[in-house]
């Protein structure tokens, strides 16, 4: 494990520029954080899938298994708006290993056989605030380990990777829970979590604020600081409309997929590995082969193309029809490249990783009140018709929000 040196390493700004994902992985401490983050989504996506799987069983309710899966990122937002600044503080690298450990504990105890489905809950919340700000740290280091130039690329292949780490997920998940039960799969998750936890503490340096950093707000990390950097990031009309257009189409998106499980309970992991494949081929697109002007000229289309292709759920489509549909409309989640990469443009380098963590925590929110409100509507009109309701406010959403992203180019 590496010590904690309190010299400042060589900034990113200095260093060599990254030409390609080889060259990212020749960086030790990115490919650190690459693997850390691979093993967290893979966690991630079986300990969803299993507590969904328990709570449609133990319920029926559409409503209470897309919470169960999506139920985490209701306390994102509660990261974001108390304890965000500390992304930002003077040991980057034993604030994410710290968070790590409480996610591994949170995970370790969703496998506890005969827990009541209220703890379950609970468990859910607390991992979603932690899990909050250890996105808001993990991305803090990537914009210290990488060079500017480079951050777009190892974001897309950060998000390449989680693509498809969650078709894996969701396929093995199924595979697993027809030999094992949802306790045993909790146990894998947290295995997962563990290994991630090991790869990042044993590969990330430390990256101490020197005193010659007055920009930098480590020293006064904590809810006075997050409070006063979260005034400042929605002051900015063109940071707000970009976040708005970086959560709410994404997140009612994210609630077609929560109602997978009851839309079509035998195929849910192939719908849902359809979307992740989708989401994979979008990243590695946009993220490899456009260059940043071509991404910001295709975000708006690719916005669209996230929800259109759900409006075929209001004719029943047959499961090869709906499975084709949610792999095209999954390559629209790359629209958040280009929309980060103006986001950071806007953002002052000391607050880099607040900002990044705010923005990671609303999406992750969005997701979850797009779950909650997909499985509310569901209980009256059922999975299909909302799934096309859903996907049809997010095509609103996007239209309407086109002028106000425009001009914060």
């Amino acid at each position: 494990m590496p010590s904690d040196d309190t010299s400042a390493p060589t900034s990113p700004s200095t260093a060599t520029p990254a030409t390609g994902y080889r060259a990212l992985l020749r960086n030790r401490e990115f490919t650190g954080l690459y693997v850390s983050l691979t093993l967290t989504v893979a966690a991630s996506t079986l300990s969803g899938f299993a507590l969904g799987t328990l709570v449609d069983e133990r319920t029926g309710s559409p409503l209470l298994t897309a919470v169960s899966m999506y139920g985490a990122t209701f306390a994102t937002v509660l990261g974001a708006l108390t304890l965000m600044s500390v992304a930002d503080g003077r040991r980057p690298r034993r604030t994410l290993v710290t968070l790590q450990c409480v996610s591994l504990a949170g995970v370790a105890a969703q496998a506890v056989p005969g827990l009541p489905l209220a703890a379950r809950f609970g468990l859910l919340l607390v991992l979603g605030f932690f899990q909050s700000l250890g996105a808001g740290a993990r991305m803090g280091l990537l914009a210290e380990v990488v060079p500017a130039s480079a951050y777009a690329l190892a974001r897309s292949l950060m998000n390449i990777t989680s693509g498809g780490t969650a078709v894996l997920g969701f396929a093995v998940g199924a595979v697993l829970l027809r030999h094992l039960s949802p306790h045993d799969v909790f146990v894998v998750a947290a295995v997962l979590t563990g290994l991630g936890l090991v790869a990042v503490a044993t590969t990330a340096r430390e990256y101490s604020t020197r005193p010659a950093d007055p920009g930098r707000p480590g020293a006064r990390s904590g809810p006075r600081r997050t409070w006063t950097t979260n005034v400042e990031l929605f002051s900015h009309p063109g940071r707000r409309a970009l976040l708005l257009n970086l959560w709410v189409p994404n997140g009612l998106i994210v609630g077609c997929e929560a109602l997978f499980i009851s839309y079509d309970p035998a195929h849910a992991g192939v719908l849902l590995a359809a979307g992740s494949a989708g989401m994979l081929l979008g990243d590695l697109t946009v993220g490899r082969l456009l260059s940043a002007d071509r991404r910001r000229r295709c975000a708006f289309a690719l916005r669209l193309l996230l929800a259109v292709p759900y409006l075929l759920f209001t004719a029943s489509p047959p499961t090869p029809v709906a499975a084709v549909a949610v792999f095209v409309a999954g390559a629209g989640f790359a629209a958040t490249l280009p929309l980060q990469e103006q986001l950071l443009a806007l953002t002052p380098d000391p607050v880099r990783g607040q900002v990044q963590g705010v923005e990671s925590a609303g999406r992750m929110t969005w997701q979850g009140i797009g779950a909650a409100l997909a499985g509310s509507v569901a209980l009256y009109l059922g999975p299909g018709p909302t799934i096309t309701a859903l996907a049809a406010l997010s095509v609103t959403v996007t239209v309407l929000s086109r002028p106000f992203v425009a001009r914060a180019r």
